[in-house]
């Protein structure tokens, strides 16, 4: 049964949404017409709907925005004592060195939270998240569809229209899907009120204060547009966010909704559906890779608790498996799922605690982002995975002594030098600042764990920051002025420069050069055998950057475990 549900889900998806929204993908971002709401929304902020961007207009207006919306969250956050909409007069207002890596981290897609929602933000605040859960995931998918423009392009520099590309994305296809979840959601409990946190009287005569709030709107979009910050500090662990079993698959689904459609738009805008559906094919066979490692770690559970036979009641518990930090209405099938998939996609919602995971468990979740290219987050998925076929080609070009091409474009110095520092940044970002909090004074007094595991903690929140994730372990305190602000400095650089401005510069390049005739000696980049070819370039480069640090952490842990040694 657990089993059968994984499989009817993954069916869904897989048939279900990915031409159908691939398609509409299409038109949104190819229709020459504007809606009536579009026009005045262009007029209103003084937009040219007309103008052709190239990489470098693109870039800037991208950039720019983002810069905008951080600097108007961080004064929301900082002023929140002044500001309404605060029934439960939240206060005092987020810290500046807090304020500035929840501005960078939600404008950014990352939704990294040092804080319990509840109990720090307004409701103001909680509904300015909410917009920039829009803002962030139209930004994405737009750099992606940008991206695909170019490589579609014949000789012409033109990325599209970056407001056009922002404002579509927004209301053709996140607030009209957010909307009708967030109902869905309401009906299955998900609070959706301004009224201030209730007060109840339990049973044994003491007073209880449940807060509450405008959940649904936020966790619709949250999962949509692959966020992933929660309204509640348990995420999507709390009955208020995620109230049933319907609700865990819904949010599951949401979250699997887009990223996989993009390959089958990608293959339509180049005219190249079988290279579409090859990196389809990458995305699925690394996705099920991951989660076969998860379902039988979380299945089998804490070796150590299977030989306490005489303890009838922890055998018992262990027999569902490791039910530590999970809900027990999920049960470990979804929640294998939930983790698999919220890593996967770069969401950062959570089911159940990471931290509470088997070290194969957290391997897993953690090897999803260190990679970044499982799916990934709206566009940037797409991206990277654009970025690790040009580094196949490059390589497969090396060995059979011609020029690389992709797509029927020569990919030349200019390219692979682009390449290289979108590949190279991701894993600098993550070691670097993984070493300075092992040496900065007082940092690890941050951690609640030793040894392996506390290692692994660490090497997760700066993994989850560069891949702008978003989920944490939670035995590291990170709301501290240096998690806080190097954490912050490590979404930025993720989000912008691996793989987005230079993977914008790559499309950019490609677009004006011409396409060249194929020949005899063309490799054929829309075939299984190069769907191939790409796992292997990902798992090799991948292991080599980053198997020594994975060693220390889960690796280390799951063989101390199997030596019998606690935590």
């Amino acid at each position: 049964m657990n089993i059968l549900q994984v499989v009817i889900i993954l069916l869904i998806i897989g048939f279900g949404f990915v031409v159908p929204i691939g398609t509409y993908l299409v038109k949104i971002f190819t229709d020459e017409n504007d809606t009536i709401l579009e026009r005045y929304t262009y007029r209103f902020l003084g937009i040219n709907p007309q103008e052709q961007m190239t990489w470098q207009r693109y870039s800037q207006a991208l950039v720019l925005s983002n810069f905008v919306f951080v600097l108007l969250f961080y004064a929301t956050l900082r002023l929140q004592d002044f500001l309404p909409l605060n029934p439960d007069k939240l206060s005092p207002s987020p810290t500046a060195d807090l304020a500035f890596n929840t501005a960078i981290s939600f404008v950014t897609n990352t939704d990294w939270q040092s804080y319990g929602g509840e109990t720090t933000l307004s409701y103001f605040n909680q509904m300015v998240i909410t917009c920039l859960m829009f803002t962030s995931a139209a930004t994405g998918l737009s750099a992606g569809v940008a991206v695909i423009r170019g490589l579609s392009q014949n000789g012409i520099n033109n990325l599209g229209n970056f407001w056009v590309d922002l404002t579509r994305a927004i209301y053709r296809l996140f607030l009209p899907i957010s909307f009708v979840l967030a109902l869905v959601f309401v009906w299955q409990g998900v609070p959706q009120t301004l009224d201030p946190a209730a007060v109840a009287t339990t049973l044994e005569g003491a007073t209880q204060t449940i807060a509450r709030g405008p959940v649904a709107s936020l966790e619709s979009i949250k999962h949509i547009g692959t966020n992933g910050g929660g309204f509640f500090n348990q995420n999507s662990a709390h009955p208020f966010e995620n109230p049933t079993p319907l609700t865990n698959t819904l949010e599951i689904m949401s979250m699997l909704l887009i990223v996989p459609a993009l390959t089958y738009t990608f293959g339509t805008m180049v005219r190249a559906r079988r290279q579409g559906w090859v990196f389809f094919g990458v995305f699925t066979a690394l996705f099920i890779g991951f989660l076969v490692i998860v379902f039988p770690a979380e299945q089998i559970g804490n070796p150590l608790l299977t030989q306490v036979g005489a303890d009838q009641a922890i055998s018992s518990t262990q027999s569902g498996g490791n039910f530590e930090g999970k809900e027990v209405r999920f049960g470990i099938a979804q929640t294998s799922l939930f983790v698999t998939t919220t890593t996967a996609a770069t969401t950062g919602s959570v089911d159940a605690m990471h931290d509470s995971l088997t070290p194969m468990g957290g391997f897993a979740a953690l090897s999803e982002m260190l990679l970044n290219v499982v799916f990934g987050g709206k566009g940037i998925g797409l991206i990277t995975l654009i970025m690790y076929a040009a580094v196949t080609v490059f390589l497969i070009g090396l060995m059979v002594g011609r020029t690389p091409e992709f797509l029927s474009k020569k990919i030349e110095a200019k390219e692979v030098k682009l390449v290289s520092l979108a590949l190279l940044a991701h894993p600098f970002i993550i070691l670097i600042g993984c070493g300075l909090a092992l040496v900065w004074p007082k940092a690890l007094d941050s951690l609640n764990n030793p040894d392996a595991h506390g290692f692994s903690e660490i090497l997760y929140a700066y993994t989850s920051a560069a891949a702008n994730n978003g989920s944490a372990f939670g035995g590291l305190n990170a709301n501290i002025p240096f998690y806080n602000i190097s954490l912050g400095l490590a979404i930025f650089l993720g989000r912008f420069l691996s793989p987005v401005l230079p993977m914008l510069a790559v499309a950019g390049s490609l677009a004006v050069k011409p396409r060249v005739p194929k020949t005899t000696g063309t490799l054929s980049t829309n075939t299984v055998f190069f769907g191939a070819m790409i796992l292997a370039a990902i798992l090799i480069v991948g292991g080599l950057t980053f198997f020594p640090a994975v060693a220390l952490g889960p690796v280390a842990e799951h063989f101390e475990l199997a030596a019998g040694k606690t935590f």
